[in-house]
């Protein structure tokens, strides 16, 4: 394929042309068709930009297909107001829980329980997830359903949340599999053309599934999490290998391990605790020991790493565990970081994988929950000026899968008219795109044919332009997975 009057972003807005051939850009030229190329397809960019396809580099792809489906309490101001939404939802099949997603009760005056969904779905389980994840929140119908009956307050938090949340996703194949193909698509329409999945469990043999039957929308590297380690390395799966029967479009992810909670559920582990509650430090989910055992299992066997540390004192202990096993890896989040940590990341070549929505999400949580320390939250320009390799994604659902937005909050730390949260912690586009893709530098003679065509040049957008940045076209080892053009 020749793609015809194309400008390269970054590039000296020319425009020029681009080959395409098995799935690989083979040319770039201001006349690269030349009479030789006389039967090979062609299609004309009208000046638009190109620029490499853009990566998720955390998502929860099951998690973001389900809750594109479920009932959205993101809006709720109070308790109160989120079990009114569960109240007025439309009831689901018989047999089936109502299930809301998206609440966020850190500056809540009141406190979420099992009572205020009783009073208004009394009948029907309930089961609420909180946006970021690591809470749900039950009435006494889903309490007795999912073995927590007699639970004071209808809220559970990290390890018993997990099992519930899991359990909710128990759709069939063949429907989670369409959702998941629909929320593919949409994320081609912005751009991406590949994934890192950190669903929770399972997530290698679903995308196994899919890829036999048929999708070839997206690249994905599935993750995997300790209940699947042993039986992985049996298998002999290593980060990187690809999986049989998806041309080569599937691989294996990292190996994940969660090593503390949340900001808004306040299990983010601190160093110092949180203000007002002087023994709570937040949670810390696993201990160093078993975490180096874990990482060293693991990348012996040949499988990256991905910790999951949120609270400064959890990276701290993150960066001890990946010294004290000799290996490089990412941690996902980086939230907040002491700036003594900052350089350890650079010097053992930890990767910082961070989600910049989550500060627009979380400014006034962080804002109450960690005061005098949000100077260094999200510190997206210290980790880059320290020379720490940062990696951008949206840890979707909890933020919407689309690097636009991403890139958006990265660039301006700034949503809906806010002044910007932080400034000083912003970083350039062009970095913020540089981090968005997977490790390519630009559009480029011998890199995969994964592009996104632009409708307009994001080094030269608006701030309120980059987040809703118009994609026209959206290529995947050089077949369109999105055209509008």
């Amino acid at each position: 394929m020749l793609l015809r009057n194309a400008r390269i972003v970054g590039g000296d807005d020319r425009p020029v042309d681009i080959l395409l051939k098995r799935g690989v850009v083979t040319g770039i030229g201001v006349d690269s068709a030349g009479g030789a190329l006389s039967g090979t397809a062609q299609t004309d960019l009208g000046g638009r930009w190109v620029h490499p396809g853009f990566w998720d580099k955390h998502v929860h792809f099951t998690q973001h297909a389900l809750a594109r489906r479920r009932v959205d309490v993101s809006s709720a101001s109070s308790a109160v107001d989120a079990a009114a939404i569960m109240g007025a939802a439309e009831r689901p099949p018989a047999g089936l829980p109502l299930v809301g997603y998206g609440f966020r009760d850190g500056l809540w005056t009141d406190a979420p329980s099992s009572a205020l969904l009783d009073a208004v779905v009394p009948d029907v389980p309930v089961v609420v997830l909180s946006a970021d994840l690591h809470c749900v929140w039950l009435n006494t119908a889903a309490l007795v359903r999912y073995g927590f009956g007699g639970h004071p307050t209808g809220i559970l938090v990290e390890d018993d949340a997990f099992p519930v949340t899991a359990a909710v996703q128990a759709v069939p194949s063949a429907i989670i599999d369409e959702w998941v193909a629909d929320g593919a698509m949409d994320a081609a329409r912005r751009g991406v053309v590949g994934v890192v999945d950190l669903e929770m469990g399972g997530a290698i043999p679903a995308w196994t599934r899919r890829f036999a039957d048929g999708f070839r929308t997206l690249r994905v590297d599935a993750g995997l999490y300790t209940a699947e380690l042993d039986a992985a390395i049996g298998a002999g799966l290593r980060t990187g290998q690809v999986v049989d029967g998806s041309d080569g479009l599937l691989r294996v992810g990292p190996y994940k391990v969660i090593t503390d909670g949340s900001l808004n559920t306040r299990t983010a582990y601190c160093v110092e605790a949180y203000p007002g509650h002087p023994d709570e430090f937040g949670l810390l989910t696993i201990p160093t020991d078993r975490l180096v055992a874990l990482l060293t299992q693991a990348s012996e066997a040949g499988l990256s790493l991905a910790v999951h540390a949120i609270g400064d004192e959890a990276n701290r202990l993150a960066l001890d565990a990946f010294e004290a096993v000799g290996c490089g890896g990412r941690i996902e989040h980086a939230q907040l970081l002491r700036p003594e940590d900052i350089a350890r990341f650079r010097d053992l070549g930890i990767v910082a994988s961070v989600q910049p929505e989550h500060a627009m999400d979380d400014r006034d949580v962080a804002d109450h929950h960690w005061a005098g320390r949000t100077e260094r939250s999200f510190a997206l320009k210290s980790l880059l000026t320290a020379g720490v390799g940062l990696e951008l994604g949206s840890d979707a659902p909890v933020a919407p899968l689309d690097p636009w937005v991403t890139i958006a909050a990265a660039v301006t730390r700034t949503r809906d008219g806010r002044a910007p949260w932080h400034p000083e912690q912003a970083i350039s586009t062009e970095e913020a795109l540089a981090a968005s893709t997977n490790g390519v530098a630009g559009v480029a003679v011998g890199m995969a044919a994964d592009l996104a065509v632009l409708d307009a040049d994001p080094l030269t957008a608006t701030a309120d332009q980059l987040r809703t940045l118009p994609v026209a076209a959206t290529l995947l080892a050089g077949h369109f997975t999105h055209n509008a053009l």
